[in-house]
């Protein structure tokens, strides 16, 4: 246990934090809380843009202690994440070893301390490592009948991110099935630990913003144009890869090695488990209900947005890994070495997922922090926005109005009001979409009426996000000048431009 919270520990705090811009974002809302400006992203603009309440409300409560409205909000993260994927992988390997597979639970415990997935999102910031911790914990403690803890577990999860409904709902409908045929009854105090939370956020939600459906669930379906089975296809070249293998095979046999032991190993994990605890069933159903549910509305798959089910995918196929090498090594010289055969499968099982999520680590990385961190905790993008909000920022007020299609690190950095031009925390921007599909060149891509209209003061964008729509329109021309170019490449763009309304002093 010890070394299981020292390497989640270390591999979180090693990289330093590299944030993720959507966390900025989180970061705007608690720090508008703080200042008395209310849970907005701009003030007077009662628009829930965030999916993530209890992270909010938890980053807004530290930072109070801590600095109030200038509170180091991406420090602060950095160690509730770091402390939260702690707890993840003890639970990790408590669950494991509950259902028989102590060597497996190591293992997975292990594999999550340093994977790339879990790793990234928590030094980026993100809400994701609280949220795994959350469905982990609500799993953990329904196992053990701790059933006023699983409850409040499970009504956190939602209040972190709303798609916990994959975990939570068959959770509760096997809990009515315990209180129906085993006779654990529903006590009024489990209950109301669930209920109470839930209904009050709803309230305040539908007081407050309109409704509790966060405003940006509906933004990223009618913005994002993707072809048929995008998400299917992702989310199935993810379960696949979930050790990164094709960093080593490359991505044509590692793919197809994944396709073909990922499942294999699951189902040879969760058949013992369910037989040895049933109550593990709603979370061996979560990733494949997780992929089919993600799937049919065909969203643009965010990498985070890969993270949740990835946790649940180790446990299984590394109990199923254990099972496997168990199988093998019980003949011939080893069937009477027990200990020997538990050592050997031990190194195997922890040995493999180990290595290969280590390779998906950069020893010094190429922008950023220059600390050892995964690779894919890229944050190129949000270095050049914090160049151009340093830039800009001297120059605008309160009243100034910036349009951006990546809004966090220019709505933390900057004191302006944002346009949203995607429309997650602007609903006016919805208005002026759909787009023709010829004006998309990437996602992002911002209708030309919506800077027309709109009149923002600046625009802050990857040229690729208007090359095929206002960058070509004269009346834009007229009324907008090229103020600087921050040289990048990033999505094949032509820079980074920053446009000024005209007239200008």
């Amino acid at each position: 246990m010890i070394v299981l919270v020292a390497c989640a520990i270390l591999a979180r705090v090693i990289p330093c934090a590299r944030t993720i811009d959507d966390s900025y974002i989180t970061y705007r809302y608690a720090r508008n809380i703080l200042t008395g400006n209310g849970f907005v992203f701009n003030p007077g603009e009662y628009v829930q843009g965030t999916t993530t309440p209890l992270y909010t409300i938890l980053m807004t409560g530290l930072g109070f202690f801590w600095g109030g409205s200038e509170a180091p909000f991406p420090q602060i993260a950095l160690i509730v994440n770091a402390l939260a994927d702690s707890a993840t992988c003890l639970l990790l390997f408590s669950i494991g070893k509950r259902l028989g597979y102590a060597i497996g639970g190591a293992a997975t415990g292990l594999a999550w301390a340093i994977a790339p997935f879990s790793v990234t999102f928590a030094v980026g910031g993100l809400e994701t490592s609280v949220y795994i911790f959350l469905l982990t914990g609500s799993i953990w403690a329904h196992l053990a009948k701790r059933r006023k803890i699983a409850a409040a577990f499970a009504i956190m999860s939602l209040l972190t991110r709303p798609d916990a409904i994959l975990l939570v709902g068959p959770l509760f409908i096997h809990r009515l099935y315990q209180a129906k045929f085993a006779e654990e009854k529903i006590s009024a105090a489990e209950a109301m630990l669930f209920l109470i939370p839930g209904i009050a956020w709803g309230m305040f939600a539908w007081l407050y913003f309109g409704s509790p459906i966060p405003h940006s669930v509906q933004a990223k379906l009618e913005v994002y144009r993707l072809e048929s089975f995008s998400s299917f296809i992702r989310l199935v070249q993810h379960y696949a890869l979930i050790f990164m293998q094709d960093l080593v095979l490359g991505p044509i046999i590692g793919t197809g090695i994944g396709l073909i032991l990922v499942p294999f190993l699951f189902v040879t994990g969760s058949i013992k488990a369910v037989k040895t605890d049933s109550a593990i069933l709603p979370y061996a159903l979560y990733p494949w209900l997780y992929l089919v549910v993600f799937s049919i509305p065909n969203p643009l798959i965010f990498r985070w947005y890969l993270a949740p089910p990835t946790s649940v995918l180790y446990l299984f196929v590394l109990m199923g890994a254990e099972k496997l090498c168990m199988d093998i090594f019980h003949i011939g010289m080893f069937k009477e070495k027990t200990r020997l055969r538990k050592w050997l499968v031990g190194i195997i099982v922890i040995a493999f997922p180990l290595l290969l999520n280590i390779n998906g680590w950069e020893i010094r990385p190429d922008h950023g922090p220059g600390n050892p961190s995964p690779g894919m905790a890229w944050i190129k993008l949000e270095l050049l926005y914090y160049e151009a909000a340093s830039i800009v920022s001297p120059l605008m007020t309160e009243d100034t109005l910036l349009a951006a299609g990546d809004v966090g690190v220019l709505g933390f950095y900057t004191p302006a009001r944002i346009l949203d031009t995607v429309g997650l925390n602007s609903p006016q921007s919805l208005e002026y979409y759909p787009i023709p599909q010829d004006e998309y060149v990437i996602n992002y891509a911002i209708p030309t009426q919506l800077i027309l209209q709109e009149k923002p003061d600046w625009i802050i964008i990857l040229e690729v996000y208007g090359r095929n729509t206002f960058l070509r329109n004269k009346d834009f021309h007229d009324r907008y000048k090229l103020w600087k170019t921050l040289p990048t490449d990033i999505y094949g763009s032509k820079g980074l431009l920053l446009f000024r309304k005209v007239p200008f002093e």
